[in-house]
């Protein structure tokens, strides 16, 4: 697949809302992923200039990734074969401001982009999240969920906006209620494909999967002891320290889809007994020399595919490519 730009990853999670009417009217001229990306920075308090939108406080560690045997048994894909890719990996908290504290619990759910660099020179892209779910199904329906969070102000009547909307969303509700947990390390949380890819191996055979990176030695959390304990910084503090002691390493796994799974919304959950395909081992070595070059340079995409791979219908994960082309004009731009 011919390499294209890449492009910001705009996946965020917990802001939302409805926006005055002045700037509603305005936003009626744009598409969803443009006035996706405006909540997004209000939501922020932004611009930030030369920033991501979302998940914008974020560190770039290098390794690599040497496939699994089995996992020829379900994709043909090139960096999944019998062959030795680099990667670059980011992590990164929740949310579009720079400066926000590791302990602050609106930065999770935290972020792993993981870009494959195969010999030949051919690139692709994951991009995950340490939490299983979407909040809701549609593009429409998180610019909606965006703009109540806007409308909701501390003094706004009961029920605000956005409790209305959370009330009547079910997933919003599940979304909610999941737990999400604050980790020792970066390297210590596990991370989930929110979005469904169609696996095709040499013989033609086709399965529905999401990914799933998990550490190696197991998912290791805080305590909410420990969390009020903790520096402002404790995870980018941490992982290099860690990684100047040892490689850090996560297996990637793929999660298949039965028949009756739902494929197309990042909100339906599949259930844990689903089969897992062991993909390979992600080795994750040192932090980059200069952090703040790299997050300038680097634009993660998922739907950067090789063959092998396709991306499902799922609306959301359609979407994002034109959120990212306008999060990235936005970054460029002097």
């Amino acid at each position: 697949m011919q390499k294209n730009k890449s492009i910001v990853i705009v996946i965020c999670l917990l802001s939302i809302a409805f926006v005055s009417s002045a700037w509603a009217d305005e936003a009626s001229s744009k598409s969803v992923v443009e006035q996706i990306v405006d909540a997004q920075t209000i939501l922020a308090n932004g611009p930030y200039k030369g920033l991501r939108v979302n998940h914008n406080k974020g560190m770039v560690v290098t390794g690599s990734f040497v496939p699994s045997s089995s996992a020829a048994s379900i994709t043909k894909a090139a960096h999944l074969q019998n062959t030795l890719s680099k990667v670059i990996v980011r992590f990164s908290n929740a949310g579009g401001v720079p400066t926000i504290e590791d302990t602050n619990p609106n930065a999770n759910p935290r972020g792993i982009a993981i870009r494959f660099e195969l010999p030949d020179g051919s690139i692709t892209d994951i991009v995950s999240l340490s939490i299983n779910a979407f909040p809701v199904s549609t593009p429409e329906a998180f610019l909606a969920f965006l703009n109540a969070r806007i409308a909701s102000k501390p003094d706004s009547p009961k029920p605000t906006a956005v409790e209305k909307m959370v009330a009547a969303t079910p997933s919003l509700q599940k979304f909610i209620a999941i737990p999400k947990p604050f980790p020792v390390s970066f390297a210590t949380h596990n991370y989930f494909g929110i979005n469904a890819f169609e696996f095709t191996n040499s013989q033609g055979e086709k399965h529905y999967v999401r990914y799933q990176i998990v550490p190696m030695n197991g998912q290791e959390l805080l305590s909410a002891n420990d969390v009020a304990k903790a520096k402002p910084n404790y995870l980018f503090e941490e992982l290099p320290q860690r990684l100047n002691k040892g490689a850090a390493k996560f297996r990637l796994l793929a999660q298949v889809a039965t028949k009756d799974d739902v494929v197309n919304d990042p909100t339906a959950v599949w259930p844990n007994d689903r089969k897992l395909v062991e993909l390979g081992v992600i080795s994750l070595e040192a932090p980059v020399a200069d952090n703040a070059a790299a997050e300038k340079a680097l634009a993660f995409n998922p739907l950067i595919l090789l063959d092998g791979i396709a991306p499902s219908e799922d609306p959301v994960l359609l979407a994002r490519p034109g959120a990212y082309a306008v999060s990235v004009g936005r970054k460029l731009t002097p």
